[in-house]
């Protein structure tokens, strides 16, 4: 299979998906949600969101001085406005081709600064472990400091369970047993099937990857500013996400561990699809059903919030493609 071809199936997929995505949690909207969703967003307060795109651009920044820290050892001291306009470029054609935005961005910076762009992928797996850690820590975070919210949660669906299995009739039980038989059964299969496919050594690889990259880490000299970068930018994700609250009279009372709880899920979003597209409205309605806001208000939020940040970086992105040539005109691009 040719990489046109490779690519061209990458984004059918994934657009795909983000479009199933989008319709499986829009089929079952009556005409009144429909109205109450336009409402909701004829209501919020853009001028609100605007501050929480302010912080979008400084999460950016800081996520390109962070990876001019990672570059520094390699022998090579670029640009902090060419590590910036890479990064943006590379999030702008990840949102149209997946997956190739991170090569892109490599390559944007190799071609301006002449650091081979081979090294700076090896950075960007360093990137990706600390990011991974961080969010499973900022969940795990988010569930130690909401422990009575989400045991209450439990609760109801294992009484909800709990009422099914004591109306179950005895045929209900043996087909529920068959079914879980064949499952386990299927599962075993597949696990000792997959374990030796190129998939499977693929997620081997990664784990290795991720695991070299946080070692790579405690080998650099400016450690403790990639640290406090790391921190600034996961802080300005969670203030995005915060100041984004106060656009909407009835999520403006949300506090600081809602914010966690939404951010926890919401970038779990970003990563099932393109830039979250289909993924991100949906996780944050139903992490905001756990704080009593209305499935349709949550909706309206998940929306604004996607949007505030989709036209944030094609807004960047696109001014990077104009911003390279000018601000590089003494260095001839090779």
């Amino acid at each position: 299979m040719s990489r046109r071809l490779k690519q061209v199936l990458n984004i059918v997929v994934f657009m795909g998906i983000g479009l199933l995505l989008i319709w499986l949690a829009n089929k079952d909207m009556t005409a009144q949600d429909r109205a109450d969703i336009v409402a909701a967003f004829k209501r919020a307060n853009y001028w609100l969101v605007l501050p929480a795109m302010v912080i979008g651009v400084f999460s950016h920044l800081f996520r390109a001085a962070r990876w001019k820290l990672l570059i520094e050892p390699l022998g090579y001291h670029p640009r902090l406005s060419n590590a910036f306009f890479s990064v943006m470029i590379g999030y702008l054609v990840n949102l149209g081709v997946p997956r190739v935005g991170e090569i892109s961005r490599c390559a944007v910076l190799a071609r301006y600064e002449k650091i081979p762009a081979e090294k700076l992928i090896g950075t960007l797996i360093a990137e990706r472990a600390v990011d991974v850690v961080c969010l499973l820590t900022l969940i795990l975070a988010t569930i130690l400091s909401q422990l009575s919210l989400l045991g209450d949660l439990f609760h109801e669906k294992m009484e909800v369970l709990q009422r099914k299995i004591d109306n179950a009739n005895s045929t209900q039980w043996i087909i529920a047993m068959v079914v879980l038989i064949v499952v386990v059964v299927v599962l075993r299969w597949l696990f000792r099937k997959l374990g030796q496919t190129k998939f499977a050594l693929k997620i081997k690889m990664m784990a290795k990857g991720v695991l070299e990259g946080l070692l790579s880490i405690g080998k650099m000299k400016n450690k403790w500013g990639f640290i406090a970068y790391t921190l600034l930018i996961w802080g300005a994700y969670f203030s995005m996400l915060y100041c984004g609250f106060f656009c909407l009279a009835e999520t403006s009372h949300l506090g600081l561990k809602a914010a966690m709880a939404v951010l926890s899920m919401g970038s779990i979003g970003m990563i099932v699809t393109p830039g979250g597209i289909g993924a991100y409205p949906p996780l944050v309605q139903e992490t905001l059903l756990l704080y009593q806001i209305p499935a349709i208000i949550g909706k309206a939020f998940g929306w604004i919030i996607w949007l505030a940040q989709t036209v944030l970086i094609i807004t960047l992105g696109l001014i990077s493609f104009i911003c390279l040539p000018i601000f590089n005109k003494e260095r001839k691009a090779a």
